[in-house]
């Protein structure tokens, strides 16, 4: 499982209502300038004769200066060598939910995020809404959206769909994935005739799209999950697979050498088919991201790699992401999680949140002393323990 896949599974399973797709479709009308484009094309017939088939095809033209690629605003941010955010965001499953999280839209802006990421569900769940939610983030927002676009279980007409869609709404940013299996399944299918991995999605959007998009990848400081294995025999883990082993509840796991190996050149083969930038998935050691940025280097891997800092909300969404996703987590920081006092559920609530807050400005703190000035926050669709992320760096910005 991708992080992003896991937050859409949790988010099913725990936290929403069937969505109403009656009211999920794109286009949606806002108040945007529009632009009208005419384009003809002929068809040669077998029999020798022509036929032209003329359509109209409508465009929502951003404001000034919005409608960017993320690629670019990042090498602005980071020549600053000040640090600056980006949030990632899941489309909710009722209309209320989309309503609240476009008002939050509004009010974290106010932070200048370098974008906002949106994710798209397993298999296309929630194309319309996550096209949706792109086009009112940047059109009344004025937050340049980073879409999500997964590739299997998805026939190569709702990619095509989804691509034209957000063309048609000026968005420039694609996060190219693979995409996990729809809840209720253990694996993922290729469509006939469709993808098999994310590098086939870059490759096609590229080929499709020429250089339209800024398209994003996802990386794996501990591996890909499913090649985070069970240990046999610790004594026989090497000095570099030591430093990504996981220890939890279920034993002892890591990506060996030679899986990461294949994971590190499988990374660069998307980079050279036209990824412009890399975010990793949740990890909560920096020297772990610190090891993954020198290893992309050393496998001529040179664009931004993006640290995906997973902000602890809570006690039980930590511990099934970390136990789903194969989490490396310090054994210091489970100690401290699990003795947090819970004399009550509010008050453990709350106290959780707290430890979030400082345990995520610590690993934000030793990212920017290494150098990493961009901070790409999961922040859950929540703001309290992100805004208090950014209290404790000093870089929360009034409101």
């Amino acid at each position: 499982f991708t992080f992003s896949g896991i937050l859409e599974l949790l988010a099913q399973r725990y936290f929403r209502k069937p969505i109403d797709k009656a009211t999920s479709h794109f286009p949606i009308s806002f108040n945007m300038p529009i632009q009208h484009t005419v384009k003809t094309s002929t068809t040669l017939h077998p029999d020798g004769t022509y036929e032209s088939v003329t359509k109209e095809e409508t465009t929502r033209l951003p404001a000034a200066g919005l409608g960017r690629k993320a690629i670019d605003i990042i090498n602005e941010k980071n020549a600053t060598k000040q640090p600056w955010v980006a949030f990632e965001y899941y489309p909710p499953r009722t209309d209320a939910g989309s309503e609240n999280l476009v008002a939050r839209f509004h009010k974290m802006n106010k932070q200048a995020p370098a974008y906002g990421d949106m994710t798209w569900g397993a298999g296309g769940s929630t194309s319309d809404l996550t096209l949706k939610l792109c086009t009112q983030m940047l059109h009344e927002v004025g937050m340049e959206p980073n879409m999500h676009l997964t590739c299997t279980n998805m026939e190569v007409a709702k990619i095509d769909a989804a691509l034209e869609g957000s063309k048609r709404a000026s968005i420039r940013n694609i996060v190219a994935l693979r995409g996990d299996p729809p809840v209720g399944q253990d694996k993922w299918e290729a469509t006939e005739g469709g993808f098999e991995c994310a590098l086939d999605l870059v490759k096609y959007i590229r080929k499709n799209h020429g250089d339209y998009f800024c398209i994003s990848v996802a990386g794996y400081p501990e591996g890909h999950p499913n090649v985070i294995l069970p240990v046999k025999d610790e004594s026989k883990l090497t000095p570099s697979e030591l430093t990504r082993v996981v220890r939890n509840a279920d034993g002892v796991f890591v990506c060996h050498d030679a899986d990461y190996k294949k994971e590190m050149e499988y990374l660069k083969a998307k980079v050279d088919a036209g990824a412009e930038f890399i975010i990793t998935q949740m990890f909560f050691e920096a020297a772990l991201f610190n090891k993954f940025v020198e290893d992309c280097r050393a496998y001529g891997i040179n664009v931004p790699v993006m640290p995906g800092i997973m902000l602890i909300q809570s006690f039980g969404g930590f511990k099934r992401m970390t136990a789903m996703c194969k989490s490396r987590v310090p054994t210091e920081l489970m100690d401290a999680i699990d003795a947090i006092p819970n004399n009550s559920s509010e008050e453990h609530a709350k106290l959780v949140k707290e430890f979030g807050i400082k345990q995520g400005a610590k690993v934000c703190r030793e990212l920017l002393a290494a150098g990493h000035y961009g901070l790409h926050l999961y922040c859950l669709n929540l703001e309290t323990v992100t805004y208090g992320v950014l209290a404790e760096l000093g870089l929360q910005k009034p409101e």
